[in-house]
């Protein structure tokens, strides 16, 4: 196998891993508040949206060491080792309990910080200057085929039930699990890179991956890893991209939580209701499938760079909440285990809430694509930190999200998106601007970004 077949070979593993664990993880947090509150009239008294605070919270504080936990166990051992973790977690489902709940929602946002550092490190490794846009478009793809194959039995499984039994819950959750598992073990296929650098030539990503199992080798490749962490915290980029990454923290909680307890609270959807959670999550899957796929594909002959696609993404959501806004009654995210019959602007629309989550899960699709692509290409020499650093603000932000979402009514969660959305837009564009002329300076051509 050459030596790009065997990269490209690493990326659709990576890929293919990704879709399996995050077809449990999504899946499980698209549904954890429908089934919790189900549970509160029991001994269990948790919350899905307190749950994904802690999660994310944990995951962005974690994320300032795991270049270093990266740089030490390797990136291949460490996503493995964050698989089994997530593993953990949807398992506590099967017989929940509060402080389990808890507890595993802390170790969940360490493993995904180091699951998401090792990812970031991978991919660069695994793509150049010339591959690192499809590279990106492709392992999106994959990763949110997810979406669609938890949603998809949800859908069906739920058909018609207005109330999750015990036995319905712990029938998902096991093959949840199950799911979880076989994508842990696929990370053993993907294959090692061979150094090509220069003897004496050294940079973050050889620092990530060296050979040497010293203890005292990984401890200066560790502390490395983290001062390049905050030394690149700092810079003008990283800075800018980062209102674009929040912006991404806070409609990633919006459609992955949020959106689909709104469609299961809303009483005029009748029997339907909590089947077209799984419809809901669905959509956004295909949305995210065809904007990773297509931007993937389009990313060689795009003369234009990125910009036009993170313009679509705006666009897009702006019409997503638009709609929402008019067809989802106010106090839906916040409604109690009987629903809502309140109605906002129009008569609660099944299509028009489907055809939403579509829309959100296109826009989602052209910031995260254009994030790991403009990363990978600014950042090659330092990937594990910068994708820490982009998955830190990304992390802080859903936990404020989460958070909020237990008391904000959805017109004040749609308008933070929007305001965020608006500015994290202009951001990007000047970051892509100013990478647009370093590369005219280098005689390149703009497509191959």
């Amino acid at each position: 196998m050459s030596p790009e077949s065997k990269k490209l070979f690493n990326i659709i593993i990576l890929g293919v891993s990704f879709m399996f664990i995050f077809t449990a993880f999504q899946t499980c947090g698209n549904i954890a508040q429908t089934v919790i509150t189900n549970l509160n009239n029991t001994d269990f008294h948790g919350s899905g949206y307190t749950s994904m605070s802690i999660i994310y919270g944990v995951f962005s504080a974690s994320n300032l060491v795991s270049p270093s936990v990266v740089a030490i166990v390797g990136p291949q051992l460490s996503m493995v080792i964050s698989g089994i973790f997530y593993s953990l977690y949807i398992a506590v489902f099967i017989q929940p309990a509060t402080w389990t709940f808890y507890t595993a929602s802390v170790f969940i946002g360490i493993a995904a910080a180091v699951l998401w550092t090792a990812q970031g490190n991978c991919l660069t490794v695994n793509s150049d200057e010339n591959t690192i846009g499809r590279n990106s478009g492709v392992f999106w793809a994959l990763l949110q085929s997810s979406l669609f194959f938890g949603n998809l039995y949800i859908y069906f499984a739920w058909q018609g039930k207005t109330h999750i039994s015990e036995s319905d819950r712990r029938t998902v959750f096991i093959a949840l699990t199950v799911i979880s598992l076989v994508g842990t073990v696929l990370f053993f296929l993907i294959r090692k890179q061979e150094d090509t650098k220069a003897p004496g030539e050294e940079d973050s990503t050889n620092e990530i991956l060296g050979d040497s199992s010293s203890a005292e080798n990984k401890m200066v490749r560790a502390v490395a890893a983290f001062k390049k962490s905050i030394k690149l915290s700092f810079t003008k980029e990283i800075m800018l991209l980062s209102v674009t990454t929040a912006y991404t923290g806070l409609e990633l909680t919006f459609f992955s939580g949020v959106y689909g307890t709104c469609i299961g609270a809303v009483n005029r959807f009748g029997s339907e209701e909590k089947s077209l959670i799984g419809l809901s999550g669905i959509f956004i899957g295909v949305g995210e499938i065809l904007g990773g796929g297509l931007f993937g594909l389009l990313s060689k002959n795009n003369r234009f760079g990125r910009n036009p696609v993170v313009m679509l993404g705006i666009v897009v959501h702006f019409i997503a909440f638009y709609l929402i806004f008019f067809n989802m009654p106010n106090d839906a995210p916040i409604a109690p285990m009987e629903g809502t019959d309140d109605v906002a602007y129009m008569i609660p629309s099944k299509e028009v809430a489907i055809f939403c989550s579509f829309l959100l899960g296109l826009g989602d699709s052209c910031f995260n694509t254009q994030l790991l692509s403009i990363l990978g290409f600014l950042y090659s020499e330092d990937s594990a930190p910068a994708f820490a650093i982009f998955k830190f603000v990304q992390s802080i932000c859903a936990a404020v999200a989460y958070f909020y979402s237990n008391y904000f009514l959805l017109q004040w969660q749609l308008l933070i998106m929007v305001v965020v959305g608006f500015f994290g837009t202009i951001t990007f564009f000047t970051v892509e601007w100013e990478a647009a002329a370093a590369l005219a300076a280098r005689g390149s051509d703009y497509s191959s970004i």
